[in-house]
C-alpha cells in the first residue's frame, strides 16, 4: 500500500515536494537531498509528520 508523503526543507522549513512510498517496507522517515527553490540550493528534505 502506496502512501502519499510530503518533504520538508530541514533550512527554511518549505514544503516542497510530494512523494509516494511504501510504509510497509520502508516505517522510517524519508530523507532526500533536493532542490529548495527558497533556498536556490540542494539541501535535504525530511519527511513530514
Amino acid at each position: 500500500m502506496r502512501e502519499n508523503i510530503i518533504l520538508k526543507c530541514t533550512e527554511c522549513g518549505e514544503e516542497n515536494y510530494i512523494n509516494t512510498k511504501n510504509k510497509r517496507n520502508h516505517p522510517d522517515r524519508m530523507e532526500v537531498k533536493k532542490y529548495c527553490s527558497r533556498c536556490n540550493k540542494k539541501t535535504t528534505h525530511k519527511e513530514k509528520k
